[in-house]
């Protein structure tokens, strides 16, 4: 028992970094001692980071009053200000599919946070615009997002971070 307990203090204090093998993470958290194949565990690495970033989001836009899904609806619209985007466009600027898009915009517009208005090209179109209170509202989540960034890369260099990147941009990008 002492011995453990001064491992665990030597590991604790020592600026040696614990030795771990790859997988060791995702076993731990699935208790699963092997996998069928790399594939295999790549995917599931996969659904579990993203649901553990997915978990961070929803705690950081809670205190606002918003869904992850609401934060990406503003996000697009502060790139798109000050003219704003027709919903189809919102639709494909958006990280994850939303059928229940115009619900979101219309929750946001309730808040005052977006503003619905006709395209100056086309009087046919709809089109949604962040208002200064919406802005607002970003500027105020902006410490907990970045807060957020700093959480996911903490344990990743600069490199790792860009290589991770691309890893995953092959992964659902266009050939």
């Amino acid at each position: 028992m002492v011995r453990v307990a001064t491992r665990i203090a030597l590991r604790h204090h020592s600026r040696v970094p614990e030795v771990r093998r790859r997988g060791d993470a995702l076993r731990n958290r699935l208790q699963q001692a092997r996998f069928e194949s790399p594939a295999q565990e790549t995917v599931l690495n996969l659904l579990v980071a993203s649901s553990h970033v997915r978990e961070l989001i929803e705690q950081a836009c809670a205190p606002l009053g918003l869904s992850p899904g609401q934060y990406n609806v503003l996000r697009i619209l502060r790139g798109a200000e000050p003219g704003g985007y027709p919903r189809c466009e919102i639709a494909r600027r958006m990280l994850e599919r939303a059928p229940d898009l115009t619900r979101m915009i219309d929750r946001l517009s309730e808040r005052g946070l977006v503003e619905r208005g006709r395209s100056s090209e086309d009087r046919r179109h709809s089109v949604t615009r962040i208002t200064r209170r919406g802005l607002e509202l970003l500027d105020e989540a902006r410490p907990a997002i970045e807060a957020l960034h700093r959480t996911v890369t903490a344990r990743l260099t600069k490199r790792e971070c860009e290589q991770l990147s691309e890893l995953l941009e092959r992964l659902y990008g266009e050939e």
